[in-house]
């Protein structure tokens, strides 16, 4: 794959997981969306939490798109993400369907960082040995 190619498909896969961040999480926990504050208590969080749980995730969102600082962005996605995995397997929720959502989730987000910065792929090269 050309280096603009991989470019173009790292931005795509940014892009998607971004909206789909923006528009399934952060998006209804910033606005005091009840479906938000219905989902924390089922998972066992008390009020109070959504909108700075929503806000960590604008945050993480947001440095993860600025080229300078997309791998800390990433990495504090990262923890966001292991936070929603313990809350999961903590309930009890299925393997598969619940629990490994979040990791789906930052395989998606690392892929889309590692196809469109080249200083990544120089880090972690792809090998075919």
């Amino acid at each position: 794959m050309s280096e603009r190619a991989m470019t173009i498909t790292g931005w795509l896969l940014t892009g998607l997981f971004s909206l789909f961040m923006l528009g399934a999480s952060i998006a209804p926990k910033l606005v005091g969306a009840e479906v938000a504050d219905e989902t924390m208590r089922q998972l066992g969080w008390p009020d109070g939490y959504v909108l700075m749980i929503g806000l960590i995730e604008l945050a993480c969102v947001l440095l993860y798109l600025y080229r300078k600082t997309s791998v800390l962005g990433a990495m504090l996605m990262m923890a966001v993400l292991g936070g929603a995995m313990a809350t999961q397997i903590r309930i009890g929720n299925p393997l598969f369907s619940h629990i490994l959502f979040s990791l789906y989730l930052g395989l998606f987000m690392w892929g889309g960082l590692w196809l469109r910065d080249p200083a990544l792929r120089r880090l972690f090269p792809w090998r075919r040995d």
